[in-house]
């Protein structure tokens, strides 16, 4: 126990206790102990310690960055280069367009008695679409028909008064002028015969009119008018519309640059082949030839015309409907074909990262041909079979070493050296490890965290 808790404290006039009998946690005015140094000296100490670690601790770095830094392998992936053919193609944007589009309308005014077709509706030519009431026109044919009888009579009865004139007149029985009297009177009846024979076949061809055929084969459209109405041949919109649609054609437009190919193609006396795409030219619609094109240019674009025909039996396509064309020019046959892809451009113009068998890749210049969607033909620079880079190519200079994925290093006989391993995982046994006798995976002992004694 503390001597000062047992001394009596000594206090003041005032009553107050003498600072120098306080205990010294208690009195201000005595310094601390070394005690309480030696505790606050240990907190710096620790204090600074952790400061240092956590200013000065390695920082972890992924292992695909320290082997890239320190100039490892660049993981790559390659194409070969093989033969090929290449499409020449020129695409552009079309409009189904039918070869006929006709619009049915009345030849004669009358009552519209019968529809016979639904809307929508395949017809062929002579196929029977409408009705006119005809009995207007079989009265009128009725009177045409009764005059021609009355002509035909008289005409009659004039020659048989010719004849009779003619034999007077051989005897010098009458006059001459009264035979050319009778002469012209035949002549006249039979004007009026033929006169009267017209009427008649015209209202006869009234009566046809009143039965309305489809002109063309085609597709029917919504009826423009309906059963009961009055038609008549000044009606603008008419009776029905009908569009062929077997075959149809689709107009498109390529520049005028195209042409000089197409025309070289055509006097060689080949057909060319046209395919109709969806808006999104994933869809093939149908496919056709190429039928004829403008006999000009048109000034304004620098575009010229062509029309290609489909046989449309499924009616794939449709009136005024846009698609994508494509027209197959020529076929360039066992080219050197590359992706796309492997294509760089810089400094040397259009080249290539080539695989050399000890896996490191030059830069190889070569020249471009043909290219059709995600291929491109190799006019120099490449030969069949040889291994260029496709992906992974924006880091790589010459000399660069690579790595190959294990189905590319697999499948390429231009890469010599052996696949990348992949990263060991830690739950994973390594890849070299043999089979247990159990027929489990790992070295015999080890799958249960010990050695196994030989």
């Amino acid at each position: 126990m503390n001597a000062d808790q047992h001394m009596p404290e000594r206090r003041d006039p005032s009553g107050s206790a003498s600072p120098s009998r306080l205990p010294s946690w208690r009195n201000p005015e005595r310094p601390p102990s070394w005690r309480r140094r030696g505790m606050f000296l240990a907190l710096a100490v620790v204090a600074l310690a952790g400061v240092a670690y956590l200013a000065f601790r390695p920082h972890s770095v992924p292992q695909t960055g320290r082997r890239f830094a320190g100039g490892g392998a660049m993981p790559v992936v390659a194409a070969t280069a093989v033969k090929g053919n290449i499409d020449i193609a020129l695409t552009a944007l079309g409009t189904v367009t039918p070869l006929a589009t006709v619009t049915v309308k009345t030849q004669i005014a009358g009552q519209l008695t019968q529809i016979a077709f639904r809307e929508g509706q395949t017809v062929h030519a002579g196929e029977f679409l409408a009705q006119i009431d005809p009995r207007p026109y079989e009265t009128q044919l009725q009177q045409y028909m009764g005059q021609l009888e009355r002509d035909q009579a008289l005409l009659k009865d004039a020659e048989i008064n010719l004849a009779r004139y003619e034999r007077l007149l051989a005897e010098d029985s009458i006059a001459r002028q009264q035979r050319d009297t009778q002469l012209s009177l035949v002549k006249q009846y039979k004007g009026a015969i033929t006169t009267d024979q017209g009427q008649v076949n015209n209202a006869k061809l009234n009566i046809a009119y009143c039965h309305i055929v489809a002109p063309v084969t085609g597709r029917v459209g919504l009826r423009q008018v309906d059963q009961g109405n009055y038609a008549q041949t000044s009606d603008a919109n008419g009776i029905v519309i009908i569009t062929q649609m077997q075959p149809i054609t689709v107009i498109f437009s390529l520049p005028e640059d195209n042409l000089p190919a197409i025309l070289e193609r055509l006097h060689q006396g080949a057909t060319l082949e046209v395919a109709a795409y969806d808006r999104g030219q994933t869809i093939k619609l149908a496919t056709g030839q190429l039928l004829t094109m403008d006999n000009q240019i048109d000034t304004t674009t620098g575009t010229i015309k062509l029309r290609a025909q489909f046989e449309n039996r499924d009616e794939t396509l449709f009136p005024n409907q846009f698609v994508n064309t494509r027209l197959l020019v020529n076929v360039l046959h066992d080219v050197t074909v590359l992706p796309s892809a492997a294509i760089q451009r810089g400094a040397p113009g259009t080249f290539v990262y080539l695989i050399k068998p000890d896996n490191t890749v030059t830069v190889r210049p070569v020249t471009l041909g043909p290219g059709a969607g995600e291929q491109v033909s190799i006019a120099a620079g490449i030969l069949p079979g040889d291994r260029v880079v496709v992906d992974g190519a924006d880091k790589l200079r010459e000399g660069a070493a690579v790595t190959l994925p294990a189905a590319d290093a697999a499948a390429g006989p231009a890469v010599a050296g052996p696949p990348a391993a992949a990263p060991e995982s830690k739950d994973a046994p390594p890849a070299a490890a043999a089979e247990s006798k159990d027929g489990q995976g790992g070295e015999p002992g080890r799958r249960h965290g010990h050695r196994s004694t030989p």
